[in-house]
C-alpha cells in the first residue's frame, strides 16, 4: 500500500530522513518515534505529496512520486486522511460542517454527506456535538472531530501527526483509543509521536527517526 525505496529529503533546518526504504502494508498501525524536529513531519508530508523526495521513490496505493501529475494529487489524498496536531477546524463552522468539508470537496450528494456525517459522528461517539463550535468543545473533543473528519472520506490510510501532542493523558489515551478501533476495522494508521511512553506497551510496529535515518 505504502513503499519507500531509496527515499531522502532535507529540509534547509536539518529535518528530513535519508535513503528509507520499507513498505507498509494495508491495514497496518504503525507509530513512527523521534524527538521534535527529528523528521516525522516530513515523512507524512511525502506519503500524502504535499513535498516530493530529492532522491528515490514514494508510493502510496497507485501512485508514485515521480511519475503522479498535478491533476491526481486531489485523487491520492482522497485516499489519505489527515489528522494534525492543532486540530486545523474551521472556528466558524459547527462540528457537522467541519466534518462534511471533505465530502463537499468531492462533490457528494447532500443526502450522502448528511448520512456520512452522522454515521461518523455516532460511531466516534460525539453525535451530541454536532450544531457546536470549536470553541465550546475541549481539546479532546475536537481532536476527534479532526479524527471524525479524517475518517468521514473512507480513506485507505490515517496519517496523525503529534494527534496527542496538544492534550491532556486522558484526552490522549481517547484518541488513541479511537485510532485502534479504526485500525481494528481495516483501516490502515501512521502516527507519529514524540512520547513513546504514551504507545510502548500497545503492541504497534514501531519505526524510528534517527539523524535521519528511518529504522525499521
Amino acid at each position: 500500500m505504502i513503499s519507500f525505496k531509496n527515499v531522502s529529503c532535507t529540509f534547509e533546518d536539518g529535518a528530513g530522513i535519508e535513503n528509507a526504504t520499507f513498505d507498509i502494508e494495508p491495514g497496518e498501525f504503525v507509530c513512527i518515534i523521534g524527538p521534535t524536529g527529528a523528521g516525522k513531519t516530513t515523512f507524512l508530508k511525502l506519503i500524502y505529496m504535499d513535498i516530493f523526495p530529492e532522491e528515490g521513490t514514494v508510493r502510496v496505493d497507485k501512485y508514485r512520486s515521480d511519475k503522479i501529475k498535478k491533476r491526481s494529487i486531489p485523487m491520492l489524498r482522497r485516499r489519505v486522511g489527515m489528522v494534525f496536531q492543532d486540530f486545523e477546524l474551521l472556528k466558524d463552522r459547527s462540528v457537522f460542517d467541519n466534518i462534511a468539508i471533505p465530502l463537499h470537496v468531492q462533490g457528494v450528494g447532500m443526502k450522502m454527506v448528511k448520512d456520512e456525517v452522522e454515521n461518523v459522528l455516532e460511531r466516534l461517539g460525539i453525535s451530541d456535538r454536532r450544531d457546536h463550535l470549536p470553541s465550546q468543545l475541549s481539546g479532546g473533543e475536537q481532536q476527534i472531530v479532526s479524527l471524525a473528519r479524517a475518517l468521514v472520506k473512507d480513506p485507505l490510510v490515517i496519517l496523525a501527526d503529534e494527534p496527542t501532542g496538544n492534550l491532556d493523558p486522558a484526552a490522549s489515551l481517547k484518541v488513541i483509543e479511537l485510532l485502534e478501533e479504526i485500525n481494528r476495522d481495516g483501516t490502515a494508521v501512521l502516527m507519529a509521536t514524540h512520547n513513546f511512553s504514551l504507545v510502548k506497551d500497545r503492541g504497534y510496529r514501531f519505526m524510528q527517526i534517527v539523524d535521519g535515518e528511518v529504522q525499521t
